[in-house]
């Protein structure tokens, strides 16, 4: 399969179809005549789900928690850090959720028991379910990396949550003096989205080459390999030449420290004082995962790879970023994916079915430039408990391809996240 192909792939998932159920009730009922379900998490995987149960079975009651009435997608948020893009393009409200018959409770999940099948929230209401299903998302790790804490993320933002730090981070660089220094600090897997922070740091210099071309940007990074690294590399040569540095795991580029009065980041070897500092350190599963006994010590979800219930609670299903998903990488896609064929087993399961094992589909586009686009896919199935890529399935932009094909791929990318964004909120 070439990458060009697979790019006009956008959106197939393949997987039996949709399912799962959700509601609210004030109590336990003894007898109720529809099943619940309650989905923590409004972003592309628990909106998605919600979604996807009440078209399979609209007798299932679903209730959708979450905190915010505004949703700020992360996809295509890179573009805001550049100036390429208004914050507002990335905003999404719940009203067409709430128009396919689903329950909004806009509060946050402050506890989870599942021995009796309750959420509590902030506002003080208890949600009971048959069945619950997480996305949660991701959290910071805030004690992972000295220095690095949520007051120093106010002066080295890690924008890795699409919102104010996006919009700080713009900041920064809009103020910088041209001639400064950008460094990026890229963790070590897993975490959210693997190209994010090259696709970050490509748009970053193409926002120096424009603006402040006497500049330089480093990418400091905790590994010696990266998603469609031969990709952007040689896309750095082509358009970025001596204007990105990118020091590997092994070249002494993991971040094990970071100074923010100074805003110098430390490693083994070295030290980097940065102008602008963009801290994205590790992560975890978001607290309420840990609340609701599913994430391991890990800090992330393990999963049954068919149905996406927890491993460690019963009734509970994990989504998303903060699940163990194999092979399958951390993506608004894949996330969109797993919402689907979790719908469908949840579904099934509530009708005492056995839910039939799926094939899901991940593609993630990523932006070099406005015009330049690079992706890669894959296909995925349960394989000995986990998630595994199919053989010879996926694929990456071809490296040779002229430069027409990546414009083609960058409108692909971009038509990509209207759709995803209105299929899940529109």
């Amino acid at each position: 399969m070439t990458g060009q192909r697979t790019s006009r792939r956008t959106f197939v998932t393949s997987a039996a179809a949709l399912a799962t159920s959700a509601a609210l009730l004030p109590r336990p009922a003894i007898a109720q005549s529809a099943p619940r379900v309650v989905v923590v998490g409004g972003g592309f995987a628990g909106a998605s789900a919600a979604r996807a149960l009440r078209r399979i079975d609209p007798r299932i009651a679903v209730t959708l928690v979450e905190a915010n009435q505004t949703f700020t997608a992360c996809p295509f948020s890179n573009g805001v850090i550049a100036g390429l893009r208004d914050l507002k393009a990335q905003q999404f409200d719940y009203d067409k959720v709430a128009a396919d018959g689903i329950a909004l409770a806009i509060a946050t999940a402050n506890a989870i028991e599942p021995a009796i099948r309750m959420v509590s929230l902030g506002n003080g209401a208890q949600l009971n379910y048959d069945r619950l299903v997480l996305a949660p998302g991701i959290d910071i790790r805030w004690d992972a990396l000295p220095g690095y804490t949520e007051a120093a993320a106010e002066q080295m933002p890690h924008a890795w949550k699409a919102g104010a730090q996006t919009l700080l981070l713009r900041r920064q660089l809009e103020a910088m003096e041209d001639g400064g220094v950008v460094v990026i600090a890229a963790p070590a897997n897993p975490f959210r989205c693997p190209p994010g922070p090259y696709e970050r740091a490509s748009l970053i210099a193409y926002y120096l080459k424009t603006k402040k071309p006497r500049s330089k940007l480093i990418v400091l990074d905790a590994k010696d390999a990266f998603s469609k690294q031969r990709l952007f590399q040689n896309a750095w040569a082509e358009l970025y030449p001596g204007l990105i540095e990118w020091v590997s795991l092994s070249q002494g580029g993991k971040v094990t420290a970071v100074e923010v009065a100074s805003k110098t980041l430390i490693t083994d070897f070295a030290k980097h004082k940065a102008d602008v500092a963009n801290v994205i350190p590790p992560q975890k599963a978001a607290r309420i995962a840990e609340i609701a006994g599913v994430a391991d010590r890990t800090g992330w979800c393990p999963i049954d790879p068919v149905t996406f219930e927890s491993k460690l609670q019963p009734n509970v299903h994990v989504l998303g970023d903060a699940t163990i998903a194999g092979g399958m990488p951390k993506s608004a896609f894949a996330a969109n994916a797993q919402a689907k064929v979790c719908a469908a087993a949840v579904a099934m399961l509530l009708r005492g079915e056995t839910p039939t094992e799926p094939k899901l589909i991940n593609t993630c586009y990523s932006l070099v430039a406005p015009d330049y686009g690079i992706n890669v896919a894959g296909v995925y199935r349960p394989l000995n408990g986990i998630l595994t890529e199919v053989e010879g399935s996926g694929g990456v932009s071809a490296v040779d391809a002229p430069r027409a094909t990546r414009a083609l791929e960058a409108s692909f990318a971009n038509g990509w996240f209207k759709t995803i964004t209105s299929e899940v909120f529109g």
